[in-house]
């Protein structure tokens, strides 16, 4: 059970604390609503963008890294679909400094050609490093649009292509920060050896001068049902044929989800998993396979995903996959192989627990969620599953109907 208080400031910013007496340290997480889902589909990337120029420099504190630094600190960030989060260390006698940055560059980020040019650049070097200059690593460029067609989960959340961030300009930049970057947009965590009285005192005295701002209001494209197979073919310089099958599941509050998890796990979950003993140990068809999900928050996806092995043809890949695919859709697991999973989620979620930054992040997930308290209640939902669900949520998932599959071919 992680114990914690909450409570929001006049202009909407809601704060959680939990004291963890078991480190020196404190860590201060403040997670953002916004995400690349809330982007223009014709100036996209802005969200991660945003996560580089939030560490540029605000008005009063042109170098965010130093003062950090010196109080023995350290930060970092990510982005995703839903959410960007930023988080940072320190030893909780500073914890102060956490609040003075964090608040500084929420009220008056510092905006400038330079910096912009600068972050701008970056990201363009990571999206080349990441998405074209490493094996598969333009999958997701290519399989999201084909798998959602009006959802905004269509582009990666470093943008569609790097066309779109070469073009960013100041005042977009600046629209986009007023628009999502506001203490009523936000949760922040502070988690560790930390009293509820000072983290609620240095909330009101740095948070609380700033201004409650108009969100830009969210009016997300409903993704349409699937009701064709969809295929893709690409062929680039790898060393192995890939194929990549995504089937639409529901979203991270759907009570299917615990289901559709388990249904991952009994699949693929370790070495003792269904398609590593039958498709890698039995039929030598593939020398890596997995199957997950996104957890979007919005409904997402759920993956298979192989590297086939010397020899193998797609045909014979993907009618193996679907071989098994098939008879978790038709046969019931067993009361073994459902509760095998359950304790490797549940000591996975307990061992999650022990770190103090671990719980900061996910404190903040679930208030956005809706409640922080539910991540109290995460492993009685896995619980729960029962052997009828885990057919179910199959039966639902595993439709041809459902699946986009995009096969990465090796160039002879």
């Amino acid at each position: 059970m992680i114990e914690f208080d909450k409570f929001t400031l006049e202009n909407g910013l809601r704060v959680i604390v939990h004291r963890d007496e078991t480190t020196p340290m404190a860590a201060v997480n403040l997670l953002y609503n916004i995400g690349s889902k809330d982007e223009n589909p014709e100036r996209t990337g802005f969200a991660h963008l945003f996560e580089h120029l939030m560490f540029g420099g605000s008005v009063n504190i042109p170098n965010y890294d130093e003062p950090l630094q010196l109080v023995g600190g350290d930060n970092n960030a990510w982005t995703s679909n839903d959410v960007t989060n930023y988080y940072l260390t320190v030893p909780k006698d500073n914890l102060e400094t956490a609040f003075w940055l964090e608040s500084d560059r929420m009220l008056s980020l510092a905006f400038s050609e330079k910096s912009l040019e600068v972050q701008r650049n970056v990201v363009i070097e990571e999206f080349k490093q990441r998405y074209f200059n490493q094996p598969y690593g333009d999958v997701w460029l290519h399989l999201r649009p084909l798998a959602y067609k009006k959802h905004p989960y269509q582009w990666s959340t470093i943008g569609k292509s790097i066309e779109q961030i070469e073009t960013v300009e100041l005042n977009e930049v600046k629209e986009f920060f007023f628009k999502h970057y506001a203490p009523n947009n936000a949760i922040l965590v502070v988690s560790g050896n930390v009293k509820t009285e000072n983290v609620k005192h240095l909330a009101e005295k740095w948070f609380g001068p700033i201004e409650h701002r108009e969100i830009a209001e969210r009016n997300l494209p409903e993704e349409p049902e699937q009701t064709e197979f969809r295929t893709l073919h690409l062929e680039r310089n790898v060393p192995f044929d890939a194929i990549y099958m995504a089937f639409h599941m529901g979203k991270r509050t759907d009570n299917e989800f615990y289901s559709t998890d388990l249904v991952s796990d009994v699949l693929s979950n370790g070495q003792s998993s269904r398609i590593f003993q039958k498709l890698i140990k039995e039929r030598n068809l593939f020398s890596s396979i997995d199957a997950y999900l996104t957890g979007d928050f919005e409904p997402g996806l759920f993956l298979v995903t192989g590297k086939l092995s010397e020899g193998v043809s797609f045909e014979e890949a993907e009618a193996a996959i679907w071989e098994e695919l098939n008879k978790i859709a038709t046969e019931k697991v067993t009361d073994y192989e459902l509760q095998k999973v359950k304790n490797k989620i549940e000591s996975s979620l307990v061992f999650s627990e022990i770190s103090y930054l671990n719980k900061a992040m996910n404190l903040a997930t679930h208030e956005l969620l809706g409640d922080a308290n539910d991540i109290n209640t995460e492993v009685e939902k896995y619980r729960k599953v029962s052997i009828d669900d885990i057919l179910d949520t199959s039966t639902k998932l595993f439709r041809k109907e459902n699946c986009s599959v995009l096969y990465y071919h090796a160039k002879k």
